[in-house]
């Protein structure tokens, strides 16, 4: 059983690959100065180059899931991710309101997918 990890620090991986199945960590944004449709383009910005390094892409996407601070942020998010997904390649996909580690980070979000 191979497990390959991308990224490894002390305290996680940025990604696991195992069994032809991409795992990625939590991505939130760097520029936590940015409203929410900001972050939510930086974050999934880091998932295309994560899932391209790992040999996978956004079309491949078996499972997402995302947390935002304030539900009342859920419509400009979901702007940026209807910008972004491929057509035809909706995953399933949870949405939650949640306190984050970070309070200045207003998304975070969890992929997983499958190799290309």
């Amino acid at each position: 059983m191979e497990i390959t990890r991308l990224h490894v620090g002390k305290r996680l991986s940025e990604v696991a690959i195992h069994n032809g199945t991409v795992y990625l960590a939590g991505q939130i944004a760097d520029d936590t100065s940015a409203d929410i449709i900001g972050q939510t383009r930086e974050v999934l910005a880091s998932v295309d180059r994560l899932l391209t390094e790992a040999g996978s892409d956004k079309t491949c996407i078996l499972m997402c899931q995302i947390f935002i601070t304030d539900m009342t942020l859920f419509a400009d998010m979901n702007v940026v991710w209807d910008e972004w997904i491929a057509a035809g390649h909706t995953p399933p996909r949870a949405t939650v309101e949640a306190k984050l580690a970070n309070p200045a980070c207003l998304v975070e979000i969890c992929v997983t997918a499958a190799l290309r």
